[in-house]
């Protein structure tokens, strides 16, 4: 099967979408289908990439690190129509995604969409949220929705609120899987975790906190730092290691400052792809109360590198963490303290058997079989919609040709 993958973010850009296109990129092509990737240009992007095709962008508004097409998008569909792609999958609602519900229109092949974003929880970035309201997401996804062949929800709360918004299309839970072997690192030894334990000024005897993510308001680490007076006062072992970069770093570091909790914290920015899983294994917990995710990879990863959990739950990650060896959640910001509290109290032992289960339903593998089982599903859907189209028009070409007689 040749399918092609219509995006406005993709590596070089580090993201959720980008990494989980690269992971389905990968899987479907190990199990011999061809990818094509139709993205945005970008400054930091090798001269020449197999397989990808580049269309010029510039920055988007106020998302600096992230891009939008702003021309090319005609010799992009050439591309397409003489590779005879046979799916197409956007994963963008934008520039890309919208030249890839063209193509798929033009070749009669389905278009599978994946929903990504939850829009309503970046509007305060876009004129501080007095251009764009929830009824123009809302408009705009079912628009957007109702025009593919099927649409794919990383979480039951995706396909809660696109059927608020009236989508009606095809609807398929599918979490994006990861490549569980890149966090699982048996290569790890206890030496390499104690020797970033140092350089992070932590003994064994400290508690580490880990928060990784793009640190941004919605991301509400905030709640995390604000929890952390009361689980000091617990543990005064606890410490909080925060790993990423992002527009909320200083804001988050003045309240640190305000709540007299600075030196119990350490921001270390962005750390490389490779170092990654060395922070999940030196630490003792990761933390998370961000409420944007529709799916969030960084639970899946701790997972995968064996660090229990502590995090806000929504449906996704109350299933994800149905085992308390694997993780806790909690409901509100409010809660975390105590939540943590009592997880590390509890004293909750590690389970093999239920950890190993739990990768498989979150590997890599499992992703591309899933998501096949969707593209065949939807192929045949795709083939019956073409022709109740082609009976209908057959209906009213006879309808119309019965008046002109009787006239």
């Amino acid at each position: 099967m040749k399918i092609g993958f219509f995006t406005d973010t993709y590596f070089p850009q580090v993201s959720g979408v980008a990494t989980s296109i690269k992971t389905l990129k990968e899987e479907l092509e190990e199990k011999g289908h061809q990818v094509y990737i139709f993205t945005t240009t970008d400054p930091n992007a090798k001269e020449f990439e197999e397989d990808v095709i580049r269309m010029p962008s510039v920055p988007f508004v106020s998302f600096k690190d992230r891009r939008i097409v702003v021309r090319g998008m005609w010799y992009a569909y050439l591309i397409a129509k003489e590779l005879e792609l046979d799916l197409i999958h956007t994963h963008t609602e934008f520039g890309s995604g919208l030249l890839g519900k063209l193509v798929g229109k033009k070749l009669k092949v389905p278009v599978i969409h994946t929903y990504h974003t939850m829009y309503e929880d970046y509007l305060h970035y876009i004129a501080k949220g007095k251009v764009l309201r929830p009824s123009h997401v809302k408009y705009f996804s079912r628009l957007f929705a109702n025009h593919t062949t099927g649409v794919v929800c990383p979480s039951q709360r995706v396909i809660d609120k696109l059927q608020e918004y009236g989508v009606t299309s095809p609807m398929r839970i599918i979490p994006t899987g990861i490549d569980i072997e890149k966090f699982e690192r048996p290569d790890i030894t206890t030496e390499m975790k104690e020797s970033l334990r140092e350089e992070l000024g932590l003994s064994k005897e400290h508690i580490m906190l880990l928060s990784l993510s793009r640190i941004s308001y919605e991301k509400n680490i905030q709640a995390i730092i604000q929890g952390l007076p009361k689980i000091i006062n617990h543990f005064s072992n606890a410490r909080l290691v925060i790993v990423g970069d992002g527009p909320y770093v200083e804001k988050l570091q003045a309240l640190a400052e305000e709540l007299e909790v600075n030196d119990y914290i350490q921001f270390t920015g962005e750390v490389p792809n490779d170092q990654v899983a060395i922070y999940y294994k030196a630490a003792d917990y990761f933390v998370s109360a961000s409420t944007s995710e529709t799916q969030g990879l960084t639970y899946t990863e701790a997972m995968a590198a064996g660090v229990p959990c502590v995090v806000r739950g929504n449906a996704y990650l109350k299933h994800l963490f149905n085992h308390e060896s694997l993780g806790k959640t909690f409901e509100t910001d409010e809660d975390f303290a105590d939540a943590f509290i009592n997880y590390v109290e509890s004293g909750i032992a590690h389970d093999e058997t239920i950890l190993k289960e739990k990768l498989y339903e979150i590997s890599a593998a499992r992703f591309g079989k899933v998501m096949l089982e969707f593209y065949e599903d939807m192929i045949v859907h795709n083939e019956q919609l073409l022709e109740e189209k082609e009976t209908a028009a057959s209906i009213e070409r006879i309808k119309v040709k019965f008046t002109s007689l009787r006239k």
